[in-house]
């Protein structure tokens, strides 16, 4: 339940930073290399609040 609840805001987050990095670069094809890595950083970011839910689901279950 940790995992299922704390995995479902950054993949939501996910879904939503890609799509709006996609309309960025569609918008503007010039600054592609420049979204692109602020969306890798922003992506990884919010992937953290999933592994850390998963930390703590792990512990749950084994503690």
């Amino acid at each position: 339940m940790s995992i299922a609840l704390g995995g479902l805001g950054p993949a939501i987050a996910i879904g939503m930073g890609v799509r709006a990095a996609m309309e960025a670069i569609g918008r503007n094809p010039e600054a592609e290399n420049a979204v692109r890595t602020t969306m890798i950083i922003g992506l990884g970011l919010a992937e953290a609040v999933a592994i850390y839910c998963f930390v703590v689901a792990l512990i749950i279950a084994f503690v």
